[in-house]
């Protein structure tokens, strides 16, 4: 069927997207939200994640701009190119660049043979470069799509950086290696760090920061000499981000908090605390007192940096609640947690999921236009208030094997049939 973005569907989980609905902001991701970018001119936010989806998000309407669906798994790394392009990547090895409104990517690059976990764009835009599980890093002409791959880690390189003159290039991994690339021959020089490095950065001034396994940040000079340490906190480091001016630091913990540091004194001046989930990405917005974050839950968060607070959704935009029609209906509130990835009309724009619109009678993965995993492509299932509540009965894992869907259920027989009704109702219009 698809349902490859519903978050929780469980009658007790409106209780806890209510009470979490100041912290967040855009919803439309069915599985952890694994990248961030922000435009050049500010407008736009690309998310990759691991629910196979990239979402551009219009940051003045807080809302989803478009979907990109072109990846067979997660999406771990996006990025944007000066001209508004959008480059997106993931386990699939393969990177897709992007012009926005267009269905299908207009140039594919493809060399790797492991995952790709991290890009990073050239200052000038020509060349892009590509972190992967296949123990190289890639530098490709945007051009003509040439590539040209340099091996030196031992084993998954997991960041990626350009110097600020890109006439370097640094690479982190999960060996404890920081290469530094000189360009254009590529002559590498390595840095042993004590701890598998996850992420990396490069500041306006040519300074490193790399972020570790063990919660450290090790801040490198542009030639690889030791400058300084942070403990950003207990977990490992998954994500790093800089301000555009390079004062702040954002280094995001697989425990769920985000440390914002101020680089030059190497001082933590505060820590993010959201809802307990880890946070796979951060960046800040061009104004430098936003930070954007994606966790776990699939929710992109905004936060005060001066503050540490969250931003409330409700000074970006005015989305309209699409479940305000159905005020006091049983079954619209178990769809609830739902509502952020499907739409009930196929004239609402596509979210993460497929939309319902017709969905009873409808065989399993049929829908045109949405990317379905190829083990629902196989089941002849049909949709039907039996199958639907079957599904949630059962939970995923066990009545569609090989779904990408989250697992859930819902316990309650009269949950499920309040909201199979629903369904009945709301999607046949």
């Amino acid at each position: 069927m698809g349902w490859a973005s519903c978050a929780r569907a469980a009658a007790a989980l409106l209780e806890i997207v209510i009470a979490s609905a100041a912290h967040a902001q855009l919803a439309g991701h069915g599985g952890p939200v694994r990248a961030l970018a922000v435009s050049a001119d500010g407008n736009s936010l690309l998310s990759g994640s691991f629910d196979t989806s990239a979402i551009r998000w219009s940051l003045k309407f807080d809302a989803a701009s478009e979907v990109l669906r072109y990846h067979a798994d997660a999406v771990n790394a996006v990025a944007f190119l000066k001209d508004g392009r959008m480059i997106t990547t993931g386990t699939d090895a393969r990177i897709a660049v992007w012009t926005a409104g267009r269905q299908q990517p207009d140039q594919l690059l493809e060399g790797h043979t492991g995952p790709v976990v991290a890009l990073a764009v050239s200052p000038d835009g020509s060349t892009l470069a590509s972190a992967s599980w296949d123990h190289s890093v890639r530098l490709w002409s945007l051009a003509d799509g040439a590539s040209r791959a340099f091996e030196g880690h031992a084993q998954n390189v997991n960041g990626v950086a350009f110097a600020p003159d890109g006439m370097s290039l640094v690479s982190v991994g999960y060996d404890g290696a920081l290469c530094i690339w000189r360009l254009p021959e590529g002559r590498p020089e390595t840095v042993a760090l004590p701890a598998p490095l996850n992420t990396v950065v490069i500041a306006p001034d040519g300074e490193i920061v790399a972020g570790g396994a063990d919660g450290m940040l090790r801040v490198l000079t542009t030639d690889g000499e030791p400058a300084g340490e942070v403990a950003a906190g207990p977990s490992p480091i998954v994500a790093l981000a800089l301000s555009d001016d390079g004062v702040l630091i954002a280094a995001a913990g697989i425990a769920g908090t985000v440390a914002i540091i101020e680089r030059k004194s190497r001082s933590v001046l505060r820590t993010l605390v959201g809802p307990g989930f880890a946070v796979w990405s951060v960046v800040f917005l061009h104004d430098a007192a936003t930070l954007v974050t994606g966790g776990t839950d699939g929710k992109i968060r905004r936060w005060n940096v001066h503050s540490g607070e969250p931003v409330d959704s409700n000074s970006f935009g005015t989305s309209a609640d699409p479940l305000a029609a159905y005020a006091g209906d049983h079954g619209a509130d178990v769809f609830r947690a739902c509502v952020a990835c499907h739409t009930l009309s196929a004239k609402d724009a596509q979210r993460a999921g497929p939309t319902l619109a017709g969905l009873f009678g409808r065989k399993i993965a049929s829908l045109p236009g949405y990317r379905f995993s190829d083990a629902l492509k196989t089941m002849d299932i049909v949709w039907t208030p039996e199958t639907v509540a079957k599904l949630f009965e059962v939970g995923p894992n066990a009545y569609t094997p090989g779904t990408k869907m989250p697992e859930q259920r819902i316990g309650s027989a009269e949950d499920r049939r309040a909201l199979t009704d629903f369904l009945a109702r709301a999607t046949s219009q």
